[in-house]
């Protein structure tokens, strides 16, 4: 089996990491290695496609402005 480094990435990139795979009860290493295996078997056309579905889905609809979510969540 092959391996790489990755070096320099953003610290809070890898907080998120750390985070996502305790929440799969993943260990880092293997939760960093199931989105590059799902990544890389995704072609271009494949996430260009999938694109175009997500913005067909939420195509005429009206989403919250955040900062409002975020001052109504603050004010309570």
């Amino acid at each position: 089996m092959a391996q790489i480094i990755v070096r320099g990435l953003d610290d809070e990139v890898v907080g998120r990491l750390k985070r996502r795979a305790r929440g799969s009860g993943h260990s880092l290493e293997s939760e960093v290695r199931a989105i590059l295996e799902q990544a890389a078997r995704m072609d271009a056309e494949t996430a260009r496609s999938l694109a175009a579905e997500i913005r067909a889905t939420f195509r005429g609809r009206t989403m919250a402005d955040s900062a409002d979510l975020v001052r109504d969540a603050r004010d309570r």
